[in-house]
């Protein structure tokens, strides 16, 4: 637990873009997690729950026609189609599995998100087989959001529709930048002109939402080049726009450029939080809403993120397929991050769970207070109410040091982020980390 990163480092400028995670999406970290709490999770999930707090799914679809150079998630480039039939088919298998649990057997999800990889990446015939089956092992008439990752270069006509077919109601286009030497170098399998080309297809199929993203400060960006890029994204009107700024945790392939000595130009965090500055502003400027640290919504568009919300306010999330995460019944859990062991545990009928994590009862105050701070605000009734606790007096002086740096305002309600805070959210939320989750290796 040596190696410390700037999601868990307390008291650091971060001037340098260095290698290590940033982006928080969970407390405590995902290092304190282990195989010795598996039993654990296996246990809540054949508990049946106490509460009636929400749930959703999580699918990941592994697959990439190339690994951006940036990526750091579980991906694969070199299956084909029946390697994708039989992951699906055990995604199915997990599905109707988990939907026997105790813990999962009554209850009906709202919301689901399909992510990856590109989830994009399969054929429309599997991806209406895939829901086929998942339609058949949950409830469903409360599913009030689908959200469906997409890659530009994978999408056709036909496919589109299929997506639409399926109950997707909000589609996230990874668009990331409209340069295309940038693209290239940063090793995105997509041009500008795929993006132009589906455009057309999805705005024919009207979804309820489309999302696209966007990255501050990938390699090869230029202050003049990025603001182009979010010219073009205005020009486009999506629902919403998420905006990330670049970020090397340690197994992207330019990480390990950089530890092994290599030159990488990757913008400063100084510049990166000044280009999301200005796309925010600029956004403001033509109809849209900051909506939390890294998203935008469109007035006009009446556009929401089920998923984000629900997660940060302590909703289950049943995660599916190789190397997913869940947060079930009080307990953390990730399912196993190797193909073969992943599908072998799935096929033969055995838990396909590698780690997990309990948290206490103040651990989880913690998480959904960081999580809520992404939003711009804490709200202390919301925390007085669902926890008993005060939590301005409980993080007192994380909260007086913060609003010292003018980054957030205490009020008697709670506290609202300066724009200044809310830009480097994720370099403030490990003042609120116990001790000994601080400075220490994130993932």
């Amino acid at each position: 637990m040596s190696q410390s990163e700037p999601a868990t480092a307390v008291g650091k400028s971060h001037k340098k873009t260095q290698v290590g995670s940033v982006f928080v999406s969970n407390y405590p970290p995902y290092s304190f997690w282990s195989g010795d709490a598996v039993d654990k999770a296996t246990r809540a999930l054949g508990t049946p729950p106490d509460d009636r707090r929400p749930l959703g799914l999580y699918l990941h679809i592994p697959f990439c026609r190339r690994r951006c150079k940036f990526c750091y998630f579980k991906v694969y480039t070199d299956k084909n189609a029946r390697d994708v039939e039989r992951y699906l088919r055990a995604v199915g298998r997990e599905a109707r599995a988990l939907r026997s649990q105790e813990a999962i057997a009554r209850r009906a999800p709202g919301f689901v998100y399909v992510g990856g990889g590109t989830p994009s990446f399969i054929s429309a015939k599997h991806l209406r087989s895939l829901f086929v089956e998942l339609k058949k092992a949950f409830a469903w008439e409360d599913v009030e959001e689908v959200t469906f990752e997409c890659e530009p270069g994978t999408l056709t006509a036909a496919k589109v529709e299929a997506i639409r077919e399926v109950g997707v109601t909000r589609l996230s286009l990874g668009v990331e930048n409209f340069d295309d030497e940038i693209l290239r170098e940063n090793g995105r399998a997509h041009e500008t002109k795929e993006i132009d080309r589906c455009l057309p297809w999805i705005r024919e199929q009207r979804f309820d939402q489309l999302n696209i993203d966007l990255i501050a400060g990938m390699v090869g960006e230029t202050t003049e080049r990025w603001r182009e890029t979010v010219a073009k994204a205005i020009d486009l009107g999506p629902d919403s726009v998420t905006i990330y700024q670049m970020e090397l945790p340690f197994n992207t392939v330019y990480s390990k450029d950089a530890l092994g000595g290599g030159g990488i130009a990757v913008a400063d965090w100084e510049t990166k939080r000044a280009w999301h500055e200005w796309a925010f502003e600029q956004f403001e400027q033509n109809g849209y809403d900051v909506s939390s640290s890294y998203t935008v919504f469109k007035k006009s568009s009446k556009a929401k993120f089920v998923y984000r919300n629900s997660l940060w306010h302590g909703a289950d999330l049943l995660g599916m397929g190789v190397s997913s995460f869940s947060h079930v019944g009080g307990v953390h859990y990730q399912n196993m991050t190797r193909w073969d062991e992943y599908l072998g545990a799935v096929e033969n009928d055995k838990s396909p769970i590698h780690r997990a994590f309990v948290p206490t009862d103040a651990e989880r105050l913690t998480r959904e207070m960081i999580l809520q701070m992404k939003l711009g605000q804490v709200d202390a009734a919301y925390f007085k109410d669902k926890f008993a606790v005060d939590v301005t007096d409980r993080f007192r002086e994380a909260f007086a040091g913060l609003q010292q740096k003018g980054m957030l305002d205490l009020h008697p309600g709670g506290a609202t982020l300066t724009r200044q805070g809310l830009l480097r959210v994720d370099t403030l939320l490990p003042e609120f980390y116990e001790e000994k989750y601080q400075n220490a290796r994130y993932t």
